[in-house]
């Protein structure tokens, strides 16, 4: 892949981001946030020059290796991958704007005991697992909105911003649908919640019919 296709793949998908978008709210916000696991630092700066910001890794080597080959660059890093609690000292380190993938108060409870002692406070959102999928990690629907308040009030140095989820692994449309709604429900019951992100390269137009307010794009930017 050329970076010319990166810019080339960019348009289109902000093309039919606006197109859904608009379908959904003429005022309706949707952030894009690349997946840049299968890219050089060489593509991200052709698409940082073209107008993209924010940009997502879901390994915390990569993400610092990213950070430093790109470090005049004045990128907004997204951590999306699972969070193994060996590497937890290192992402907090490398200070990632979002953190998506909080997916059990086990992880909360530990992430923010070293948030505390490095006195640091993190953003993230939390994972559900809203297509009941054993594959796929995440906190239970039923209990999603329970667990939200829990890490409200009792983890102090995580600001929770909001959710995420993945959506339904199947070739039915309506289940894809299902789990989106699933999570914009809980989303649209968590306190002073402001993301919903949801939907990648396969089904985010999908996702933001369902109310997505962000969505993470890779391998259909990356092609």
């Amino acid at each position: 892949m050329t970076n010319e296709n990166a810019v080339k793949n960019l348009d289109e998908i902000i093309t039919k981001i606006e197109f859904s978008r608009l379908q959904v709210n003429d005022h309706k916000i949707v952030q894009l946030v690349a997946i840049s696991k299968y890219s050089t630092s060489d593509d991200i700066k052709k698409l940082y020059e073209s107008g993209q910001r924010a940009f997502g890794e879901n390994k915390v080597q990569d993400l610092k290796l990213k950070q430093e080959e790109l470090e005049d660059y004045p990128i907004a890093w997204h951590f999306v991958g699972s969070l193994q609690k060996n590497k937890i000292n290192n992402l907090i380190d490398l200070n990632p704007i979002l953190m998506h993938s909080l997916d059990s108060l086990d992880l909360a409870e530990e992430l923010d005991k070293k948030l505390k002692a490095k006195n640091k406070k993190m953003n993230c959102l939390l994972q559900i697992n809203s297509a009941y999928e054993d594959s796929k990690s995440g906190v239970d629907p039923k209990n999603a909105v329970e667990i939200y308040d829990i890490i409200k009030q009792k983890y102090t140095n995580i600001n929770l911003k909001g959710v995420m989820s993945i959506g339904a692994h199947s070739q039915e449309r309506t289940e894809v649908i299902k789990s989106f709604q699933t999570t914009k429900k809980i989303f649209d019951a968590c306190k002073e919640a402001t993301i919903c992100s949801m939907g990648m390269s396969s089904d985010f137009e999908m996702a933001i019919l369902e109310g997505a307010s962000m969505i993470r794009v890779g391998s259909a930017l990356f092609k």
